[in-house]
């Protein structure tokens, strides 16, 4: 299948490690060009250099309401053009409701959530007609992961945002996805299972719980971004899709 994406621009939020890169780098693969952002400048560099010449690495804090307009000149002067973002914030931090501080959650809310809230509206400011945002969000938003109580908090709220986005922009030819992850063997996948046990054996008990049996590996996530930020996926808009090997339980 061709995903015409040959020569678009896109940026990437979190794109210089784990499901921002995979993305970035199928999104490459498949002929497009992409600003890969992340708040290590030299490692978003790095990763950006191991792309080739149609990706570039900049330092960026999604936290900051100077990022939005930032990314996109730099995809414009690069690229000369802007018809997309990936956001992904990463994980916030681990731990349960009852312990995590006012101030711990007040750091997440503005990185995570107002951070992809403040990117996602920006785009849509600057976005032709058939351009797209896709948020990578978490298997929290159907079903709560144990220990991760700001994911289940705001992530759910990050797919409430992107249905109603969805629902505005549709008529100017924009379209809002989301993609939720689910036990993707990434840095994040094996630090939860070290917080949670035994590594190994925490992540055979998951997999026994998979029908799939097996973790997800990060290339096949970016797949499922890269097409679902394609031309080729032009009438899917407003959809929440799990990419976790038929892990979660409900429709």
């Amino acid at each position: 299948m061709n995903l015409e994406l040959k020569d678009k621009a896109f940026v990437v939020t979190g794109g210089s490690r784990g499901l921002g890169l995979a993305a970035a780098g199928e999104l490459v693969a498949e002929g497009a060009r992409v600003v890969i952002a992340g708040r290590d400048g030299e490692r978003a560099a790095e990763s950006a250099a191991r792309l080739g010449s149609s990706a570039v690495g900049v330092a960026a804090d999604t936290a900051d309401p100077a990022t939005p307009e930032r990314l996109i000149a730099t995809a414009r002067s690069h690229f000369g053009r802007f018809d997309g973002m990936l956001i992904s914030t990463g994980g916030p931090l681990p731990g349960a409701a009852a312990v995590i501080t006012e101030a711990q959650w007040r750091e997440a809310i503005d990185s995570v959530f107002l951070g992809s809230v403040r990117l996602a509206r920006a785009a849509v400011d600057q976005l032709p007609e058939g351009g797209v945002i896709a948020l990578v969000l978490s298997s929290s938003v159907y079903e709560p992961i144990p220990g991760l109580a700001i994911s289940n908090a705001l992530r759910p709220g990050l797919a409430g945002f992107a249905k109603s986005l969805a629902n505005e922009v549709g008529p100017h030819g924009i379209r809002v996805v989301g993609l939720l992850p689910y036990r993707i063997y990434t840095e994040r996948a094996r630090e939860i299972d070290t917080l949670t046990g035994d590594a190994p054996e925490i992540r055979e008990r998951n997999s026994a719980e998979i029908p799939l049996r097996r973790y997800g590996t990060p290339d096949e996530f970016g797949k499922v971004a890269a097409f679902l930020m394609s031309p080729a996926a032009s009438y899917l808009t407003g959809v929440m899709v799990p990419v976790d090997g038929g892990g979660l339980r409900g429709f």
